[in-house]
């Protein structure tokens, strides 16, 4: 079906440790239950790497040890600014295992050796542009036990990064992971910079630490606070960057919430209200837009509904970077507005990812184009099987109409999940992208993130940056099963 080809050599994959080795580069050492393990993805040939992987998985190897030191390798390795472009290779670990979670059993390993590939490909890169490496830590610099946290956030909001550092090592030494969380998913939004990569980070970052082990945490937190200190031109803190004006102005507006606001009712109309206002709307109206919304009863849902839509209306209707990003971005918001235990914080959360709608929208400068609400949905041909190979087929062709043709497949009964899954499927064979996973991953999800009223829609849109069947498959697949061959 759709064309996927034999994957059946996946099944040789049966999930050993590597041999010990010792890290002589003056780098920041692993853990050493997986520092040999790093050291082979760091040092094998890109050539090689796939081969050598799956010598030792056939060897006992296992996926959460492989994705430990994919993870930790790309910390060392790659240079968290600009961040995003061979970054990705640590944006996109997090998207892997969820793609990997979520798609068939008999494939999970793929998107697994796509992360090992793509790591290979940005190392060479970071190379190129300078061979950044991960120090070891200031051990001197890190503060007392007691002061560890209070010194950490005082060095992000000075925006001062060496002492952030030495305070995050020592802040990761000493925290649980909920309490580390409430503090980095703050400092992920509080600024429009790097087009919601920040934030993903601190999401990515967080529920990849939690598969591999928290013990893990510190080369990992280092790097993420690092770039959230990303910013170009004078120190933000002692400057007024529109980039950083959102976010100061929502810290007094955060206070005028109801104090039951999380009680509300869900209501359609103020979702409509909300995402006409995000058509038009800057970054203040549309967050004093939410407030007032959410202050006449309405539940913070049908803010986020409204968000989730207007992200996926951007993309179709200029699609590219910057849309995309919208809804990763979003994505990424969202889990950390579910996953925080902070009050306050869930109030920045959503009124700075209502601030990233406009933001994103002036970016990417939209014209014209098909609103959601306004889209048609194609009729059903009445066989499901038959209705999803010609969505996949015609996303090749005429993404508009692939978009149509998905509205009308849901609303006329088809199975949600079948399309997910066959998503999955055609990106473990065709993605090329680390947008390809990171995309995907997030859009994926986030059809059980929205209301049913309005899901449909927005996963329709999902089509224009998902693969389709007449994409050739990558040659990934190929070297994967070489590589397997006994």
């Amino acid at each position: 079906m759709l064309g996927l080809g034999d994957l059946s050599f996946l099944a040789q994959l049966k999930p050993v440790s590597a041999a010990e080795a010792r890290l002589d580069d003056g780098g920041v050492e692993m853990r050493p239950e997986i520092e040999p393990l790093v050291r082979l993805l760091e040092r094998t040939d890109s050539a090689r790497v796939l081969e050598e992987v799956g010598e030792r998985i056939r060897r006992g190897l296992s996926y959460r040890e492989i994705l430990a030191a994919l993870l930790l390798a790309g910390v060392r390795n790659i240079q968290p600014r600009p961040v995003g472009f061979k970054f990705h290779a640590v944006l996109a670990v997090n998207s892997a295992h969820l793609a990997s979670l979520s798609g068939p059993p008999s494939d999970r390993w793929l998107p697994i050796f796509w992360g090992i590939d793509n790591f290979k490909r940005s190392q060479a890169r970071d190379v190129a542009e300078g061979d950044w490496t991960m120090a070891r830590v200031d051990q001197a610099r890190v503060p007392p036990v007691h002061k560890a946290k209070a010194a950490f956030v005082e060095a992000m909001e000075n925006w001062d990064v060496m002492a952030a550092d030495a305070a995050c090592a020592g802040f990761s030494r000493i925290a649980g992971a909920q309490e580390i969380f409430d503090v980095f998913c703050r400092l992920g939004a509080r600024d429009l910079r790097d087009i919601g990569h920040k934030a993903i980070y601190v999401s990515n970052a967080w529920r990849a630490l939690h598969c591999i082990g928290w013990r893990h945490a510190e080369p990992v937190l280092r790097s993420l606070a690092y770039a959230l200190l990303a910013h170009s031109g004078g120190n933000p803190a002692k400057g007024d960057a529109r980039e950083d004006r959102p976010w100061r102005r929502n810290v007094g507006l955060a206070t005028t919430f109801r104090p039951d606001w999380l009680s509300g009712k869900s209501d359609p109309a103020a979702t409509t209200e909300m995402l006409s206002a995000f058509r038009s709307a800057d970054e203040d109206q549309a967050c004093d837009l939410a407030v007032s919304l959410l202050n006449r009863g309405v539940a913070p849902q049908s803010i986020w509904d409204a968000v989730f839509a207007a992200a996926g209306e951007l993309l179709m209707r200029r699609p590219g970077i910057i849309s995309l990003h919208a809804v990763t971005s979003a994505n990424a918001l969202r889990f950390a507005f579910q996953t925080t235990g902070d009050d306050n914080s869930r109030r920045m959360l959503l009124l700075q990812n209502v601030a990233f709608i406009p933001y994103f929208r002036g970016r990417a400068n939209p014209k014209g184009g098909t609103l959601i609400d306004q889209l048609g949905a194609a009729p059903s041909d009445g066989d499901s099987a038959a209705d999803l190979e010609d969505i996949f087929a015609e996303i090749n062709r005429n993404k508009m109409r692939a978009a149509g043709r998905t509205l009308g497949y849901l609303q006329g009964g088809g199975d949600a999940k079948e399309f997910i899954d066959h998503a999955r499927r055609l990106l473990f064979l065709k993605g090329r992208d680390s947008h390809d996973y990171k995309f995907s991953s997030a859009v994926l999800e986030d059809y059980y993130n929205v209301s049913p009223a309005i899901r449909d829609r927005c996963l329709a849109t999902a089509v224009f940056n998902l693969r389709g069947s007449g994409q050739k498959d990558t040659d990934l697949v190929g070297r994967i099963r070489e590589a397997l061959k006994a």
